[in-house]
């Protein structure tokens, strides 16, 4: 609440509150993956920023799931009424995503193997296809979704976490 504690603040209002995948659509991973997920929807409604251009009405619920193949991103408003849905194509992130799995494969056989400059260096591809990821997320919610680069970084894990097979 804003320093009166009676009204929000605008940060207050540009911010996620609740993020949640739909079951249906989430590909469960392993141990790993899965902790992943739940880090990184602990973090993104930690700290955020997320807002609606035009809309001053947050803070905000997200709810993340996959429809005939495409992004859903359903938006509601503090109280759970909806404001909008955004369906966005996955064809660009198609690329990326099998890329980002097969790194992410031989990382977590590496944990268990490798020497640790090894590991350092796998990581390193990781993080860059997640921050290459996390880019075009943004680039894509451009004019739908006000969000910081943490923001869609950690909401580009929540995308992989809908693709992941178990």
């Amino acid at each position: 609440m804003g320093e009166t504690g009676d009204e929000p603040t605008q940060a207050d209002r540009r911010r996620l509150i609740a993020v949640v995948l739909d079951e249906a659509s989430i590909g469960r991973g392993n141990p790993d993956q899965e902790h992943e997920r739940l880090i990184a929807i602990y973090d993104l409604v930690e700290c955020n920023i997320f807002a609606l251009p035009g809309h001053d009405g947050g803070p905000y619920a997200l709810a993340i799931a996959l429809e005939e193949n495409k992004l859903a991103l359903a938006i509601r408003d503090g109280d759970g009424a909806p404001l909008v849905k955004h369906i966005l194509s996955l064809t660009p992130f198609k690329r990326l995503l099998k890329d980002y799995f097969l790194v992410c494969e031989s990382y977590y056989a590496a944990i268990r193997t490798a020497t640790p400059a090894q590991i350092e260096a796998i990581d390193m591809g990781r993080r860059g296809l997640h921050n290459e990821g996390a880019s075009l997320l943004a680039d894509r919610l451009a004019g739908k979704i006000d969000c910081d680069f943490d923001t869609a970084r950690r909401l580009f894990t929540l995308v992989t976490a809908l693709h992941w097979k178990g």
